[in-house]
């Protein structure tokens, strides 16, 4: 039973735990994205969401707070310089899981772990929905369609006087 049991053990030693954990974390921070296991990125996202917390705040006692559990010098100028000022408004979660499938080795649940505002394919999908605006009619998909088609079509008509204008 694991009653009251805080964190996965992993199956290692408090020293090598601690080490491997200090290492994923300043690849993460260091490259954005890492791939890993599923039990290992649950860890991780426990490990380094606190440290992203703390370096909102630049101070010298907090790059100190970070930097005993990084152990990376660059890892700790990245997170403060690169990272920091990107998750200001961000209030949690800074990190993303996706699993991929499972290796081909020993079958292990694999997955990508990721900072959540260095994912570019996510933060431009939001953006183009948030300009669309869609104008609701009667009339069901045709009408829809129809007036998607009058839409291009003026356009068509509007770019070709200036073109010609332009040629004579």
């Amino acid at each position: 039973m694991r009653h009251r049991k805080k964190f996965n053990h992993l199956g290692r030693k408090t020293a090598h735990r601690k080490a491997m954990l200090a290492n994923m974390a300043s690849s993460l921070i260091l490259h954005k994205r890492i791939s890993t296991t599923t039990a290992k990125a649950k860890a991780l996202k426990m490990y380094v969401e606190p440290l992203i917390t703390k370096s909102k705040n630049d101070t010298t006692h907090s790059r100190r707070i970070v930097f005993s559990y990084l152990k990376q010098k660059e890892a700790v100028t990245e997170l403060f310089r690169e990272v920091s000022p990107k998750i200001t408004n961000r209030n949690g979660g800074y990190t993303r899981i996706l699993k991929t499938g499972n290796r081909l080795g020993d079958n292990a649940e694999m997955c990508i772990v990721e900072l959540v505002d260095f994912n570019e394919t996510y933060t431009t999908e939001k953006k183009a929905e948030a300009k669309k605006s869609t104008r609701r009619r009667r009339g069901g998909k045709s009408a829809a369609k129809a007036e998607e088609t009058a839409v291009e079509a003026k356009a068509e008509e509007a770019t070709e006087p200036k073109e010609e204008k332009g040629e004579e």
